[in-house]
C-alpha cells in the first residue's frame, strides 16, 4: 500500500490545495481525524488515474469511514442514496 494519495483543502476565500503527497496509513489517519470528508476529493495516479474524485468512491477510504461513522446519512454510498437503502442491515 505505498500509493500516493492528494486531496483537495479549502483555504482562505474558498480557495482549494492540494496536499500530499501521503501514504495509505496517513490518508486513513486524516480522515480520522476529520480533515477528509465523504465530499473531499482524492486523488491518485493509480488508483483514480489522476482524476479528482470524492472520497465516497474510493472503496477503502469510504469503508474506514463509515466505520467512525455509522449513523451518519452520509454513510451511505452514492448507489444506496438512489436506491433508498443502506449499507446496514436489520
Amino acid at each position: 500500500m505505498s500509493t500516493d494519495w492528494f486531496f483537495l483543502k479549502k483555504g482562505w476565500l474558498g480557495k482549494s490545495r492540494a496536499v500530499g503527497p501521503l501514504n495509505e496509513p496517513d490518508l486513513l489517519l486524516r480522515i480520522d481525524r476529520g480533515e477528509i470528508a465523504p465530499e473531499t476529493l482524492l486523488q491518485s495516479e493509480s488508483k483514480t488515474r489522476g482524476r479528482w474524485i470524492p472520497m465516497n468512491r474510493v472503496g477503502p477510504a469510504f469503508k474506514h469511514w463509515r466505520k467512525l461513522h455509522p449513523e451518519s446519512k452520509a454513510a451511505e454510498t452514492p448507489a444506496e442514496r438512489s436506491r433508498g437503502t443502506s449499507g446496514r442491515r436489520a
